[in-house]
């Protein structure tokens, strides 16, 4: 991950800016900048500029990324690198936590990387928010949002490093009974996100921070969401393609 303080940043320019890295991801319906390429995490709206009740379901649904997660997991192409830049922050709080999933990877057991090789994991937002709370997602949003398989171990394509794909959206092992599956998801997440595998970030205006989204988890932490403001725009670019073949019912509720 890289951090690059006091950028001067626009909606714009971290447009132009993003798309020398690759083409951008557009946002579904669940975020409330839906069909634009901002991810917005805020407690603002987007039209008034007004703090957000924190029963609305907007803010709900933010509860979902105190989740360690790997943006994007949840399609099949996956994503490259988010680019997350402050524009406003509270005075204290609000913390990013990263944490690498190549050292959790290197630090695995010999035995725990073999069993890890070869599996595919179903990954679901509808999943993860639905740990969370079940009215974070419309009947509407789920309906974009069928999920992906994806390998458990990602290799880099340029330097051949692994790293352990799991995280919040990671629901279950293909092939395996249910409660298997989500026991070693359960273990790998714990295990790769042990603190001295982990970095937090104490955001000021004016950050820029991107990271390697297929080898590292990262999660919000909170901050007062009544009495100070924040604004965080991240743009999204998408990655190479799934790594193994996807359901045909994924295919059919993408068309």
């Amino acid at each position: 991950m890289l951090v690059f303080h006091d950028q001067s940043l626009d909606d714009e320019r971290q447009v132009a800016f993003s798309l020398r890295f690759g083409p951008l991801q557009t946002s579904g319906k669940a975020n409330p900048a839906t069909g634009t390429y901002f991810a917005r995490q805020s407690n603002l709206d987007i039209g008034t500029g007004a703090v957000i009740p924190g029963e609305d379901r907007r803010m709900i649904y933010q509860k979902g990324n105190y989740l360690w997660h790997s943006d994007s997991s949840f399609n099949a192409a996956g994503s490259l690198c988010p680019l997350l830049s402050a524009r406003i922050v509270p005075p204290e709080g609000g913390n990013t936590e990263f944490a690498s999933m190549r050292a959790a990877y290197d630090a695995l057991p010999e035995g725990a990387k073999q069993q890890l090789q070869g599996l595919v994991v179903e990954h679901s937002l509808v999943y993860s928010r639905g740990t969370v709370s079940g009215e974070s997602l419309t009947p509407e949003m789920k309906a974009e949002l069928p999920g992906a398989w994806q390998t458990m171990v990602q290799v880099n394509p340029v330097n051949g490093r692994k790293a352990v794909y799991a995280g919040a959206h990671a629901s279950h092992v293909i092939g395996w009974p249910l409660a298997q599956g989500r026991a070693l998801i359960a273990w790998l997440n714990e295990f790769a996100t042990q603190p001295q595998f982990r970095y937090s970030h104490p955001w000021r205006q004016g950050d820029l921070v991107i990271w390697d989204n297929r080898a590292v988890l990262h999660r919000a932490t909170a901050y007062d969401t009544v009495h100070r403001k924040r604004l965080m725009q991240r743009t999204t670019v998408r990655g190479n393609g799934p790594a193994v073949p996807q359901p045909e019912r994924y295919q059919l509720a993408a068309q």
